[in-house]
């Protein structure tokens, strides 16, 4: 068996390089930035005023100043202000050139086109010209897009953005026993639920998920599984792959070719995981066990998804006092669902009881989990404890 860490490493070789994919900014959002967006203008494109008020000069805030005209957002204010003259001005008009603060409309006495400040802004309620982006400036690669990030697009005069071609999954489930969702299961069936799952959690990676029909424990039905799955960039199995009698997938895999970079992990849940390459296709083997496969799924098929996009590929890591004492680990890297806490200053995490993996109700209950290393020692209550956080 191979560590974690060194099984992430052999996961992550496995992924190609991100395919290029232009679209348009309208559909971009949630999409991995592949390549730079360089910025066509710059904003504010001239020195913009940020409040209603009157542009003035500081040199005559003194004293009276007559008001020579009018400027608002769209319809600059075209003439040439002397001294002790001002304009009218509104949020987001330019300030005519040598006029250098705008002092709020509140603040000031008017009397016809006479003016006084009466009170004076700290600031000079002025934005400069490029003080947000300039003509060139760049958003790097290798971030999703957020909303944020599409409106700051939009506003570099970008209509479109190269991004990473969304991977595609193939999940396939296997077994004589599964049954899909709504179906009426006979004596000793059950119904699928890790393939939803685990598609799932392809969506939330950034893939496009393709969920194949359920495979029969037959080697032909495999086989012709495998061939609906050839086109995909990632072939991701559940249940299988170990070594009893009707583990089919992974005879089936190596038969058609599977190049395999590894196939038992020190972890608990999810020992037994394998990993390759089949043809064009990476290919993980996860566990049958719902809790295995999505602790699997987490810590290994997400972080594949996201570097074929070109994005950073660690998993979130947090820190959190332990509710509870703990006995000492054994020779496995041990991930328990656990409850957060979060109303104290640190939060507070505290494992279930039951660590069962079969027991897909706690972990759809559980909000992180909790990291004990191999041959982690005893841990008393409030020693400081990394975790996973599970959710959005």
């Amino acid at each position: 068996m191979i560590s974690v860490a060194e099984a992430l490493t052999r996961v992550l070789a496995l992924a190609q390089k991100p395919v290029p994919e232009t679209v348009p900014l309208a559909q971009a959002h949630g999409r991995a930035l592949l390549h730079p967006a360089i910025s066509r203008l710059t904003q504010p494109p001239f020195d913009a005023s940020a409040m209603d008020g009157y542009a003035m000069r500081s040199a005559d805030m003194d004293g009276s100043m007559q008001v020579v005209g009018t400027a608002a957002a769209g319809h600059p204010w075209q003439g040439q202000a002397k001294a002790g003259q001002a304009i009218r001005i509104f949020t987001g008009a330019p300030v005519p050139a040598g006029l250098d603060h705008v002092e709020l409309q509140e603040n000031i006495t008017r009397d016809g086109d006479t003016i006084r400040v009466e009170t004076r802004s700290s600031g000079r309620n002025i934005r400069a010209r490029g003080n947000d982006f300039a003509e060139g400036d760049a958003v790097a690669p290798g971030r999703i897009l957020t909303a944020a990030d599409i409106g700051l697009l939009a506003a570099m005069n970008l209509p479109e953005v190269v991004v990473a071609k969304r991977p595609v999954v193939a999940v396939l489930a296997g077994g004589d026993e599964l049954l899909p969702p709504g179906s009426d299961p006979a004596p000793g069936q059950i119904i699928s639920s890790n393939d939803l799952a685990i598609a799932a959690m392809v969506t939330q990676a950034g893939g496009v998920p393709r969920i194949l029909p359920i495979a029969r424990d037959t080697d032909q039905s495999l086989r012709d599984s495998f061939a609906a799955a050839d086109d995909a960039d990632l072939i991701v199995t559940i249940g299988g792959a170990s070594v009893g009698d009707h583990d089919l997938i992974g005879k089936i895999a190596a038969e058609l070719g599977l190049d395999r970079a590894f196939y038992k992990i020190a972890m608990r849940p999810g020992k037994p995981l394998m990993a390759g390459r089949l043809q064009n296709s990476a290919m993980l083997g996860l566990p049958g066990n719902p809790v295995s496969a999505m602790t699997c799924g987490l810590l290994f098929m997400q972080p594949l998804i996201r570097a074929m996009q070109g994005l950073p590929t660690d998993v979130r890591i947090g820190h959190a006092r332990l509710g509870c004492p703990m006995r000492p680990e054994g020779p496995r890297q041990h991930y328990l669902r656990a409850r957060l806490d979060w109303s104290g200053i640190t939060p507070v995490i505290t494992p279930f009881d039951d660590q069962d993996s079969a027991r897909l109700s706690l972990m759809a209950q559980a909000d992180a989990l909790l990291i004990r290393p191999p041959h982690d020692p005893a841990r008393q209550a409030d020693e400081i404890m990394e975790y996973i956080p599970l959710g959005l």
